[in-house]
C-alpha cells in the first residue's frame, strides 16, 4: 500500500498530496503526530520533516523529492517537461515556492495562534492520544509550534516582508508567460508549489484552510488575503484551486 504520512494543515504536505492526485496514484494519507514525527522522519529518511512517501519499499522525504522519484517511476502525467529550459525553469521556481512556504507557515502560524486554537483542533485530530488528553496536549502543542517555528514579533515581520517580496516576483513570472500557468501551457510541478504555498494565507473553499462560518481573522491577515487575491497570482491560485485541485484522498487524513 502507497502510505504518505503527513500533517493535514502543511501546505508542504498538501503539495505531495496533490502531485499524487495529479498522477492519478491511489495511497492513504495517514497522520503522525507533531512533534514525536521527528522520530519517525529521521528513522526512515534521514531527515525530520514531513512530508514522507512509502512507496511499494521506498521511503522518500520531502516534497519536491516526492514529485522527482514519482515522475521517474510513474511517467505518466508528467509534472516536469522533457525541454530542459522548461524543465529547469520549473525547478528554480519550485525552490522559490519552497522558501515562500517557509514564510507562509510562520506567519500564518504566528496569526492564527493569536486569534484561537482552530489550527491546534486539527493538528490535535479527531481521535487518538492527543484528543483524548487535550487539556494538557493543546498547551504543550502550542509551546512546540511556537519554539519549533521561531514565531517571534521579528521574526514574524521578517516573514510578511519576504512573502511579499516572492509574491512580487511570481507574478511577474506568471504575466511573463500569459497568466495561465507558470510554466508552459499546463499544469506542472511549478504551479502545484506555488498554489500549495499560497493556499493557507487564501482560505480557498474545499482546501484545509478553508474559513468556517463566524471563525475570525487578524485584521492584519484579512488585508493582505485581499491584497493577494487582487493580484493576477492570487486570482490564478483561486483559479486553479478550482478547475484543476481534483482531490482523490481526504486532506484530513487518518
Amino acid at each position: 500500500m502507497r502510505i504518505l504520512y503527513q500533517f493535514p494543515l502543511s501546505h508542504y504536505c498538501e503539495k505531495a498530496r496533490w502531485i499524487l492526485d495529479y498522477k492519478q496514484l491511489n495511497y492513504v494519507a495517514h497522520n503522525l503526530i507533531p512533534g514525536v514525527h521527528r522520530a519517525f522522519a529521521q528513522l526512515k529518511t534521514g531527515q525530520g520533516t514531513l512530508p514522507i512517501l512509502k512507496d511499494h519499499g521506498q521511503w522518500i522525504g520531502d516534497s519536491t523529492l516526492i514529485a522527482l522519484y514519482l515522475d521517474e517511476q510513474y511517467p505518466e502525467h508528467p509534472l516536469l517537461k522533457l525541454n530542459q529550459h522548461l524543465r529547469d525553469q520549473a525547478l528554480e521556481i519550485n525552490l522559490l515556492a519552497t522558501t515562500l512556504g517557509e514564510h507562509v507557515r510562520r506567519w500564518g502560524l504566528a496569526h492564527s495562534l493569536s486569534i484561537g486554537d482552530e489550527s491546534l483542533e486539527i493538528m490535535i485530530g479527531e481521535k487518538g492520544y492527543l484528543r483524548q488528553f487535550e487539556k494538557f496536549s493543546k498547551p504543550i502543542l502550542k509551546t512546540l509550534v511556537t519554539k519549533n517555528y521561531q514565531l517571534n514579533e521579528q521574526n514574524v515581520h521578517a516573514s510578511k516582508l519576504e512573502i511579499e517580496r516572492i509574491v512580487t516576483e511570481l507574478n511577474t513570472l506568471l504575466l511573463n508567460n500569459g497568466g495561465q500557468y507558470l510554466v508552459g501551457e499546463r499544469l506542472g510541478l511549478a504551479d502545484i508549489a506555488v498554489c500549495s504555498m499560497l493556499a493557507p494565507l487564501l482560505e480557498l473553499d474545499g482546501t484545509p484552510w478553508e474559513k468556517e462560518f463566524g471563525a475570525e481573522s487578524s485584521e492584519e491577515f484579512e488585508q493582505y488575503k485581499k491584497e493577494l487575491l487582487a493580484l493576477p497570482l492570487g486570482q490564478y491560485v483561486e483559479r486553479t484551486y478550482l478547475k484543476e485541485r481534483n482531490a482523490r484522498v481526504d486532506w484530513r487524513g487518518v
